[in-house]
């Protein structure tokens, strides 16, 4: 049972059907001659839809996926100094490594303070704060963030990769990055959507000059049909039988001493990070997939040693705790039945790591 879907969800049938489309358009969209020419005009077809579904006024850019968007994002912004949330993801650490820090307060919020100082240097600061994090399912409550960097002069990037579970799309911000395999498209493609492309500076190559490499006419063509599938609602159960399963996971894990990490304000329905006791999230990991149950670490192992995950340490959750965390995030396939299977298996492995350690 497949509950790892903030790492990837299983394509669409939807997307599945547009790459099969592309794939017979297997002209470069960039040459001059008709069937070239037949593939652009695919590859604009999408771009304008994805904008429509969106509601975005902006320009969009395709990408390779969020990894290089986010790249794409901090390494060519017109601005100064980089800044990011203490909660982003890697690729925003790979792509801006020497950008200050903003923490985040006990609700697990970007600190207000913290951000009107970075605010105050004033030298047009290119700000990335991500909209859902992807190992707890905390929202960053972007609408009041956005008021201030635009009034302070700043540019904001805006991960907005895990927007599967919610159903609004976060115009706020400057640079918008998307991942299409979160939402039910392809692996390897994304996007990034600016809101002027006079905000980066452009290198050179495809996509109006701001990357290199043949467009990947298929994987844009499973990507725009996932946004409109996303955008439409037309994916997964009714949500009043995912809720009741969800509702009862956590009641029962509780009972069971589980521990859900989730801070404060609004999180994503589909991401939980849950602790057991007694047991390590490595441990726990090799006995979910022994019984036919794909979750994730909330915790990494590096060189056999269990270490804190960054993120997590970043929240303020206690090391002891982050390492008995794992992840469990459902998406458009996940049925209740499988949910409550889960709870089951939880609770097994749970009251055997009780008996072995009494």
């Amino acid at each position: 049972m497949y509950l790892d879907h903030a790492a990837t969800t299983p394509m669409l049938p939807q997307a599945r059907e547009a790459m099969i489309e592309g794939m017979l358009r297997w002209a470069n969209p960039s040459s001059p001659h008709a069937e070239g020419r037949a593939a652009r005009a695919a590859l604009e077809d999408a771009r304008a839809r994805i904008k429509a579904a969106l509601g975005w006024q902006g320009q969009v850019i395709f990408t390779s996926g969020a990894s290089e968007a986010l790249g794409i994002a901090m390494r060519l912004a017109k601005g100064g100094r980089r800044w990011r949330s203490s909660v982003e993801h890697d690729a925003v650490l790979r792509a801006a490594p020497d950008a200050g820090v903003l923490p985040v307060n006990g609700e697990w919020d970007v600190d207000y303070n913290a951000l009107a100082d970075a605010l105050a240097v004033g030298d047009r600061p290119v700000i990335a704060i991500q909209w859902v994090n992807p190992e707890t399912g905390k929202v960053q409550p972007i609408e009041h963030y956005a008021p201030m960097i635009a009034e302070g002069g700043g540019v904001m990037v805006t991960d907005a990769s895990q927007m599967f579970a919610l159903n609004r799309f976060p115009r706020e911000g400057d640079l918008i990055v998307l991942s299409a395999h979160k939402l039910g498209g392809p692996i390897g493609v994304g996007a990034l959507l600016v809101g002027d492309l006079a905000l980066l500076d452009a290198p050179g190559g495809q996509e109006f000059g701001y990357r290199g490499g043949t467009e990947n006419l298929p994987g844009v063509l499973g990507f725009a049909a996932a946004v409109e599938a996303w955008q439409a609602r037309r994916v997964g159960l009714p949500d009043m039988d995912r809720h009741e399963a969800r509702v009862d996971m956590f009641r029962t894990l509780k009972s069971y001493g589980g521990q859900q990490l989730m801070g404060y304000g609004e999180t994503v329905s589909n991401i939980s990070a849950i602790a057991m006791p007694g047991l390590s999230a490595a441990a726990q990991l090799v006995r979910f997939d022994l019984k036919g149950f794909a979750v994730s670490a909330g915790s990494a192992c590096a060189s056999g040693t269990l270490k804190q995950s960054r993120v997590l340490q970043a929240f303020g959750v206690d090391p002891e705790v982050a390492s008995r965390t794992i992840r469990v995030s459902t998406g458009w396939s996940t049925t209740a039945e499988e949910i409550r299977a889960f709870i089951d298996q939880w609770i097994d492995i749970a009251a055997d790591a009780g008996s072995r350690a009494a």
